[in-house]
């Protein structure tokens, strides 16, 4: 049981789920799905990132994001045939964001709309988003309109999408959206609030 889960959330990674989705899927009590959960992030095998909300009750009662300390277990260990790039490429962003030392959470409104990473350093806040190909038009309309709403509710006039390639920035309605590629994101030491 303790295998399958961890099999469960390595083939889950980047994804939204809840114990009580696992205890279905699985078929083993809600109570050892927790404790196993817990085991597995002190073995510092899968990690586990909050919804963002002020509210403590909020944090706890919404779905969590799943992430794993290697991609390649993933890979190994992935029910499909295919790379999942997409995913992948978050998964790694994640853990170099945990590696710096942030306060990781996602944020999500109650239409649906997600913005992967929201930074918590005090009172600031910092947002990104991962893309591995922003260029799709369809792509790009999704994650910089989840990326605005996100910013207008948290009063940003900055935010960064981290893509596969891609390098540039957008200005829209006052908002300034910069796209920088995870190779150069991953060589930088700290994300600076006007500098990357």
């Amino acid at each position: 049981m303790f295998y399958a889960l961890a099999k469960y959330y390595i083939n889950s990674i980047s994804s939204l789920i809840t114990f009580n989705k696992a205890e279905k899927f699985l078929g083993i009590p809600l109570t050892t799905v927790e404790n196993f959960s817990c085991y597995l992030t002190y073995a510092y095998l899968v990690f586990f990132v909050s919804r963002f909300s002020y509210s403590l009750k909020e944090r706890e009662k919404s779905p969590k994001k799943v992430y794993c300390i290697d991609t390649g277990l993933r890979n190994a260990l992935g029910l499909s045939s295919s790379i999942d790039y997409g995913r992948c490429l978050e998964n790694i962003i994640f853990l170099e964001l945990k590696r710096r030392g942030y306060n990781i959470y996602y944020w999500k409104d109650q239409y649906g709309k997600e913005v992967d990473f929201v930074l918590q350093e005090g009172r600031k806040i910092t947002l990104i988003q991962v893309c591995w190909d922003i260029e799709n038009p369809d792509t790009h309309k999704r994650e910089i309109r989840s990326l605005l709403k996100a910013m207008d509710e948290f009063k940003l006039q900055v935010a960064w999408v981290i893509t596969s390639e891609y390098e540039g920035e957008e200005k829209i309605n006052n908002k300034t959206i910069k796209f920088v590629p995870a190779w150069k994101w991953l060589l930088e030491k700290k994300i600076q609030s006007n500098n990357i």
